[in-house]
C-alpha cells in the first residue's frame, strides 16, 4: 500500500491521481479494522523500543482539509502509544512573541527530542497553505518557505529524526457530509467553526496550494504520503503500517544492560 500513497520526489503531481475513496486493494471493513488493531499493538511495542534507545525520534506531520479527519487519525493511529512518550501539538495563528521571529521558530521547538514521537495536526506547512490561499503574506515570501521546509527537514533527519508527512486527501463531497454531521450530531457540535464555510468556498485554490506543497517538499529525506480519507478504516490501515514500517526500519533492539550490573542482587 505504501507505494500507492507515496509522493515520489521530485515528481510532477497530478491529484487526480490519488483518489480520496481509494481502498488499495481493501475489500474487507472488519478485516482491515483487525489488521489496524494488531499494527497498533506492534507500534506499542516499537514506542516503547524507541524510548529506552532514547537515540532516535519520530515525528508525524499530518496535514488535510477541515474535517479530513485530522483527529480521528491521531486517536486511532497514535492512541495505541504511550502517552508519555508523545507530543502533540497543533499550530494557530502565530503569537506576537512568534510572530517576532522566523516561521519555523516555533515549530522547531515543538520537534520530538530523542526517544520521543511527535504529532503535529496541522504544522509548518500551514505557512504555504493557508498563508498562500487567504495571502496573509506576499506571494515573495511564502514561495520562498518551500525551500526552507525542506532544508528544515533535512536537518531534522540529520539529526536522527524520522519524518512521516500524510495528506489526508478528502473528497469534497465527503467534506460536505462531515461538515453536515458536525451541525446535526450534539456530540460534534463543538467542533463546527463557520470559518471552515468560508475556506470550502475556495477549494479550488486550496487543492492547488496542496499540489504544489506535494510537489516541492516530498523530499528523499521526508516524503509525502497521500491518505485516501473518505473511508476512515482504510486511512487508518495505511497510516498505522506507514508508521509501523518507519520505526520498524530503524532495527532497534532492546538495550542490553551494562555487564557490571549484571551481579547486582535486589533484597
Amino acid at each position: 500500500m505504501r507505494d500507492g500513497v507515496q509522493v515520489k520526489p521530485g515528481s510532477s503531481v497530478d491529484l487526480g491521481n490519488f483518489s480520496a475513496d481509494a481502498k488499495l486493494g481493501l475489500e474487507d471493513k472488519e478485516i482491515a479494522q483487525a489488521a489496524t488493531t494488531r499494527l497498533g499493538q506492534r507500534l506499542a511495542d516499537l514506542g516503547a523500543m524507541l524510548a529506552a534507545n532514547h537515540t532516535r525520534a519520530l515525528l508525524v506531520v499530518i496535514q488535510g482539509m477541515d474535517a479530513s479527519g485530522k483527529d480521528g487519525t491521531v486517536r486511532h493511529c497514535i492512541g495505541p502509544l504511550n502517552p508519555m512518550g508523545v507530543g502533540v501539538t497543533s499550530f494557530k495563528a502565530p503569537t506576537h512573541v512568534e510572530l517576532g521571529h522566523d516561521f519555523l521558530w516555533r515549530v522547531h521547538a515543538a520537534c520530538p527530542a530523542r526517544g520521543q514521537v511527535g504529532i503535529f495536526n496541522r504544522s509548518h506547512y500551514e505557512d504555504v497553505l493557508v498563508v498562500r490561499v487567504e495571502n496573509l503574506a506576499p506571494q515573495d515570501v511564502w514561495s520562498r518557505r518551500y525551500d526552507a521546509i525542506n532544508a528544515f527537514e533535512r536537518h531534522l533527519v540529520d539529526e536522527g529524526t524520522i519524518i512521516v508527512k500524510c495528506w489526508l486527501n478528502m473528497s469534497k463531497d465527503e467534506q460536505a457530509v462531515q461538515m453536515r454531521e458536525r451541525l446535526e450530531d450534539p456530540k460534534k457540535n463543538w467542533k463546527f467553526n463557520p470559518d471552515d464555510l468560508e475556506k470550502r468556498k475556495k477549494w479550488d485554490e486550496y487543492m492547488e496550494a496542496y499540489r504544489v506543497m506535494l510537489e516541492k517538499t516530498s523530499t528523499d529525506w521526508a516524503p509525502w504520503h497521500v491518505i485516501p480519507a473518505d473511508r476512515k478504516w482504510v486511512r487508518n490501515l495505511v497510516v498505522s503500517e506507514l508508521l509501523v514500517d518507519a520505526l520498524e526500519g530503524l532495527d532497534m533492539t532492546w538495550p542490553g544492560l551494562d555487564p557490571a550490573l549484571r551481579k547486582t542482587k535486589v533484597v
